[in-house]
């Protein structure tokens, strides 16, 4: 398959190696029926028809044994009736016309035209999907169990599928990666260990990496190793078990790993029953349903929202146009009301309080909570529900700027993080976790671990990079048993449904290290680790630094939370987000203040389209997540090949990889771009870099055109052509393919660049040499690194602990606040600033300063002015600085008012102390009322 070495996914190997073999069986057909020579094409149709060979026995349409009857036409020479067949499942397959026909097409001209031409009133709207039936059978065998569970179809049954057998474990693996239209997987008794087929060819697209002793486990062993391996590349995946012997025994035995067992001699009704059921478990969406109901249902409103049921609207003279532009629908379903079907978003017990748990159950998490006004708001929550006053928090200076004011709002104790710099391109990257351990360190030596509360980072950053979140739990637990994680997942709630990315996912590493510290087999590791370094509390910095931890089994406490917006990457209407909960701590000591936190922040009135919409799309993410984000991948891939292959765009720009975005000392595995080498390659380097890439950003380096990121975008991408992208640097451009890029907007953009490079190059030649020197200048100006990007320069000491020895952490709460005073605050030009430093005076801020790009605060409140950070300030030329005026300079604090907050610092107050804490979350559990919004706990994998 040597063509396809140029993709990245099979899918779109064989979509776009069938419609290359229309044009080549159409071209064949016409030459021979012109008695011209065919050798040339019958060739190319020849080594169109090897690569689609080892991949059509992974789908249920046309059939591995259509396939091989078209074949057959071809190699009889047939090749009109070849041609025929080719366009007829060609077409099918572009439009799905086949998911609603039944049956094998076989080669009768007739019903494929039912399929490739459906009648308009033959087409169905059910959902199709195809289920895998792990099996060694005979072709007869396979026919018979075709037609035996078409026999079970009724008219009526909310959905359709056809089944996809396969022999081996090999191919069930395989067909898993490859095959997204897989729902459900049926396993029966009798399966091999290896292929009989080549495969060689597919190796690039699945890995399928087999325990080699796997045949000579018991045969119900062996289902439950495939049932195992099945969940770790697709969760979602309904299974099932069809066995012949002492099924009683094996439903106690393996019932968690199988959602049903069947004896096989009892028939395949109850199976066939038992698929429709799962799936209609995830196509439920309860709390969409319920307001689609209410929307249908005449209403008397003597109550808040005029507009409920459009009802302002509809007899208005004026704004008619608003239903005209919006639909009716829209109005239909607005209502204040909580009851009458519907339900409360802050006292769920209907049909929110289940989708929510749909949702939980979907994410992996134990509780999920819907948020309707963004992630921003998300984040606060959380802080607020686990953050006290005087806790220490640790967390990256570049998150977004709602934690920083989260944690304000909260009065914690914040130490920043420092990601590494990537001063060629103006951005940072991520927190190495030696910066982590270190900082943790540093409070423990000052003797305050048992005041740090909570790590909080984003994964994956703006750019890309992505965490090893459960190493990053891992070693931190070892130090700080108890310590809260806060994963802000915003850009990356897709990652769930890609069996690469979502072993780095908040819920998904919160899961597997409870299953981990659980085992016999680490508290073996554990000990003998344990004997190596002592103590964890006794051994010494560098020891700690310097060699990978793991955390006591008896201690650690796995206590994550993730925030995503859902609206960023899967389908919800904007400010959709969820919060995911996976706290072994969780109903103990955080149900009551989480409670309490939710009601500070969500509305009493909230959106309930927002709501219905993230019940929808948790139903979509269930059912076709998996085929969604492969694409967005393939889309993204396809987009950095344009444009590193194209002759004219390559002069001028380039796709940032791996490499450039993380420095070689954070990956272990040595790839430099591990998806374009093949996803046994990228799953390598998912499972050994500290951090990796992740390919749907693609962040292109535009340099050389001479144009600064922000201008590239607003004069050019989105004035001129509309194309819209969020974050560029003063170099880079930020494109990020999602689940609803296509094939055809990726070549729109391709389109775009091509002709601003084109107008580039026209212009570059009617330059003058004054003018050509002005570009040049500017082009060196921009390729050449900036100055550098600074480091937290750190707190007054007016905002630090004055109790105990000296730390990094920072009062922002208590620098914030003194601000209001406005006769403690004067502002100062940038260069009365830079002369009162050069004169040791410490100069401090009173509120966060954040130029757009690149986007985080350089300067917080209580923060000091240094050299570095105003170097930095002076060579951006960004017009958009928040917290600056460039009338009047910064805002920074008088020395009376520093003198004021040194002196008020011993009336901060402290957080509690543990056992204060410990006595108060017990009495707080054993007294309050049965929480009707805790979400219920999934045990979802």
């Amino acid at each position: 398959m040597s063509n396809a070495l140029a993709y990245n996914s099979l899918w779109q190997v064989r979509n776009d190696s069938w419609c290359s073999l229309e044009e080549a069986a159409t071209q064949l057909a016409l030459a021979g029926a012109q008695q011209r020579p065919v050798e040339h094409l019958a060739e190319t149709v020849h080594g169109l028809l090897d690569v689609l060979g080892p991949v059509e026995r992974f789908w249920a349409f046309p059939g591995v044994h259509s396939f091989q009857k078209v074949r057959r036409l071809f190699g009889a020479g047939k090749y009109e009736r070849f041609a025929a067949q080719v366009t007829g499942i060609h077409r099918a397959l572009a439009t799905g016309s086949y998911r609603g026909v039944a049956g094998d097409i076989g080669t009768d001209d007739e019903a494929l035209d039912r399929v490739a031409y459906p009648m308009e009133q033959g087409r169905t709207e059910r959902p199709y999907f195809e289920v895998l039936v792990v099996d060694d059978m005979t072709e007869q065998q396979e026919r018979a169990l075709r037609e035996e569970i078409r026999r079970w179809r009724r008219p009526d049954d909310p959905f359709r599928y056809e089944i996809v057998a396969v022999p081996s474990v090999e191919d069930a693996l395989m067909a898993a990666r490859l095959n997204f239209s897989l729902q459900a997987c049926v396993v029966r008794r009798r399966f091999t260990h290896r292929s009989r087929y080549d495969s060689s060819s597919l190796h690039q697209f699945a890995d399928m990496i087999v325990a080699d002793d796997l045949m000579e486990h018991a045969p119900d062993d062996r289902a439950q190793i495939l049932a195992r391996a099945l969940a770790r590349i697709r969760p979602e995946l309904d299974l099932y078990l069809m066995t012949e012997i002492a099924v009683e025994d094996l439903a106690g035995r393996l019932s968690h790993h199988f959602r049903r067992i069947f004896h096989t001699r009892e028939g395949s009704l109850e199976l066939h029953l038992s698929i429709l059921d799962g799936i209609g478990a995830r196509y439920r969406a309860p709390f969409f349903s319920a307001l689609r109901s209410y929307s249908h249902r005449p209403t008397g409103v003597f109550h808040a929202l005029p507009i409920s049921h459009g009802k302002s609207i509809v007899e208005s003279h004026w704004i008619r146009d608003m239903i005209d532009f919006y639909g009716l629908n829209i109005f239909l379903a607005e209502t204040s009301a909580t009851c009458g079907g519907l339900d409360s978003l802050l006292e769920p017990t209907g049909p929110l309080r289940e989708a929510q748990q749909l949702a939980a159950k979907t994410f992996g998490s134990r509780q999920t909570y819907f948020v309707t006004n963004g992630t921003s708001t998300a984040n606060k929550i959380v802080v607020q529900a686990l953050v006290q006053p005087g806790d220490i928090v640790l967390v990256d200076r570049n998150c977004h700027q709602s934690h920083h004011y989260g944690l304000m709002l909260a009065g914690a104790m914040v130490t920043y993080l420092e990601a590494y710099p990537l001063n060629q391109y103006s951005m940072y990257g991520a927190v190495p976790l030696t910066e982590i351990k270190r900082q943790l360190l540093a409070l423990r030596r000052a003797g305050k671990l048992d005041r740090v509360k909570m790590l909080l980072l984003t994964n994956c950053t703006f750019d890309g990079i992505v965490y090893d979140v459960g190493r990053v739990m891992e070693e931190c637990l070892a130090i700080k048993p108890d310590l809260i994680f806060l994963w802000d997942e915003a850009w990356f709630a897709f990652a769930r449904f890609h069996p690469v990315y979502r072993p780095r996912t908040a819920m998904r590493a919160a899961r597997t290290l409870i299953e981990k510290l659980r085992l016999p087999e680490y508290r073996a590791e554990y000990a003998k680790f344990h004997e190596e370094t002592g103590p964890i509390d006794a051994a010494d910095d560098d020891t700690l630094l310097n060699r990978r931890l793991i955390p006591d089994p008896a201690r650690a406490r796995v206590r994550v939370y993730s925030t995503q917006s859902t609206h960023k990457t899967l389908t919800s209407l904007r400010q959709g987000s969820m919060i995911h909960v996976t706290d072994q701590d969780f109903s103990q000591k955080v149900e009551e203040t989480f409670h309490e936190a939710y009601m500070t922040h969500t509305s009493t009135s909230p959106n309930y389209q927002i709501l219905a919409s993230l019940d929808l799309g948790r139903r979509q993410a269930a059912l076709e997540g998996f085929e969604l984000v492969q694409k967005q991948i393939e889309n993204a891939m396809r987009l950095r090949d344009a444009v590193d292959h194209h002759p004219l765009l390559s002069k001028y720009m380039r796709c940032l990889t791996t490499a450039d975005l993380i420095p070689s000392d954070y990956r272990s595995s040595g790839i430099d771009q591990p998806l374009r080498s093949g996803l046994p390659n990228m799953i390598k380097a998912w499972e050994a870099d500290e951090f990796v890439l992740d390919p749907s950003r693609v962040t292109i380096f535009i340099g050389a055109t001479g144009i600064d990121g922000d201008h590239f975008k607003r004069s050019h991408l989105m004035d001129r052509y509309g194309v819209q992208i969020n974050k560029t640097s003063r170099n880079t451009v930020l494109f990020m393919t999602t689940i609803g890029t296509t094939r055809s907007s990726v070549a729109y953009l391709i389109e775009v660049l091509v002709t601003i490079a084109r107008e580039l190059e026209a212009q570059l030649a009617d330059m003058s040499p004054t003018e050509r020197a002005a570009h040049e200048s500017q082009v060196l100006r921009l390729t050449a690194p900036s100055a550098p990007l600074p480091d937290f320069s750190g707190f007054h000491p007016s905002f630090q602990d004055a109790n105990g020895q000296h730390s990094p952490e920072g009062d922002v709460r208590r620098a914030f606040y003194l601000s209001y005073n406005d006769s403690y605050c004067e502002y100062l030009k940038p260069e009365e600033v830079e002369q009162r430093v050069e004169n040791g005076e410490k100069v401090v801020s009173t509120t966060y300063v954040t130029p757009y790009p690149p986007g985080y605060p350089v300067l917080v409140p209580g923060q000091v002015f240094s050299p570095e950070i105003l170097s930095f300030m002076r060579s951006l030329d960004t017009p958009e600085i928040h917290g600056y005026r460039a009338d009047l300079g910064y805002r920074v604090y008088v020395d009376k008012a520093l003198e004021i907050a040194a002196t008020g610092l011993n009336s901060r107050p402290e957080a509690a102390p543990q056992t204060v804490r410990a006595a108060t979350t017990s009495q707080a559990t054993s007294s309050k009322p049965n929480r009707r919004t805790e979400a219920p706990r999934s045990t979802s994998a």
